[in-house]
């Protein structure tokens, strides 16, 4: 799941290391699994090993490691052996190999030529190909990755050119559509993706409200979840069996000031909205028939100060949130029957903000 980040210009999403953990060697275990972090601001990639029982976090040796211009937007392979960053002053794809013993990266030049100004990417589930939407060129580059290596290669007749200023992208679980927000239209432009990864759109762009900002499907690839941040709504759609979207009953619904980020719960039965300047998180209960979000007891509830993404662990039982302004992670845990959103302890601060995240499972 993605969003653009205001103060930064790029997608925002991150993970960091428990304060005083250090660069220290972790060796791996089927007991934790590996995060990934891009930091825009110092041209790094950081990873972190995290704790499958007790979400701690520790520092991978020689993190946080160089990368490319402005990593903006990172994905990781699902064979867990390749993470892949994009560069937005860049202009450029970053591969890293992945150490499956220690669980550092290495970056593997020369990097791969995007559009200009890529600022969000997505990989399919089978990790065959990857999507790149690139704001300043108004394209959308779509490249094939070679399973052995990592390799990207451009496909034939990428890049596609689309509206003026796409941002963020999402993909359904099935790889079968893929969707553009564009905020200068206020609508969502929605292509079908090919077995060779060609994209063909579908119909007209479809209205999404003012300043669409986040998108995100949910697990079952039945619903798209939009955030307006201008107007302080969420916007959820019906995905077509054509791919065509149509808005779901009772929304836009109102969230807190100015939502930036959206993540749906594993199962998909809630969807989490952080709003910016309310410094809060609005959860949602989802029709499964519909789609209509239901705001649950108790949200929105009170949040990091500023923030800038949101994101679910792999293992479904800790929500990450990062703070724009603070430079600070929070970890937190979801009771579906309380509705509680509670910290735990394993939140972590950082000297700079994290951009964006990418967990292996």
């Amino acid at each position: 799941m993605l969003s653009k980040a205001t103060g930064l210009g790029a997608m925002v999403m991150g993970l960091l290391a428990l304060a005083g953990c250090g660069s220290t060697s972790v060796l791996s275990s089927s007991s934790s699994h590996l995060a990934f972090v891009s930091l825009s601001s110092s041209n790094m990639v950081a990873a972190f090993r995290v704790d499958n029982s007790s979400g701690a976090f520790t520092a991978i040796v020689g993190s946080p490691y160089f990368g490319g211009n402005s990593p903006a937007s990172i994905v990781v392979h699902p064979s867990n052996k390749f993470v892949y960053a994009v560069n937005q002053l860049g202009n450029s794809i970053s591969l890293f190999n992945v150490d499956s013993s220690v669980g550092s990266i290495s970056e593997v030049m020369p990097r791969t030529a995007t559009g200009v100004g890529p600022i969000s990417m997505v990989m399919n589930a089978s990790g065959t190909f990857l999507f790149v939407s690139n704001e300043v060129s108004s394209t959308i580059s779509v490249y094939s990755i070679d399973s052995g290596s990592g390799a990207l290669k451009q496909i034939s007749g990428s890049p596609v050119s689309t509206y003026a200023n796409p941002g963020a992208l999402a993909l359904t679980p099935s790889g079968a559509f893929l969707y553009v927000v564009n905020s200068n239209l206020a609508s969502i432009v929605g292509y079908t993706v090919s077995s060779s990864g060609g994209l063909t759109q579908i119909g007209s762009p479809f209205a999404a409200g003012a300043g669409p900002s986040a998108i995100a499907s949910d697990p079952s690839g039945k619903f798209l979840y939009v955030t307006n941040s201008p107007v302080n709504t969420l916007t959820v759609f019906s995905v077509q069996s054509t791919g065509a979207l149509t808005t779901a009953p009772g929304t836009p619904i109102t969230t807190g000031g100015a939502p930036i980020a959206v993540a749906v719960a594993p199962a998909g039965q809630f969807v989490f909205v952080a709003n910016r300047t309310s410094s809060n998180m609005s959860v949602y209960s989802i029709d499964s028939s519909t789609g209509t979000p239901t705001q649950v007891t108790n949200s929105p509830f009170t949040v990091s100060t500023t923030p800038a993404f949101v994101r679910w662990d792999p293992n479904a039982k800790w929500l990450y949130i990062g703070s724009q302004s603070a430079n600070q992670i929070l970890e937190y845990t979801f009771d579906s029957t309380a509705f509680t959103l509670l910290p735990t302890a394993q939140s972590a601060a950082t000297t700079v903000t994290p951009t964006s995240m990418a967990v292996t499972q």
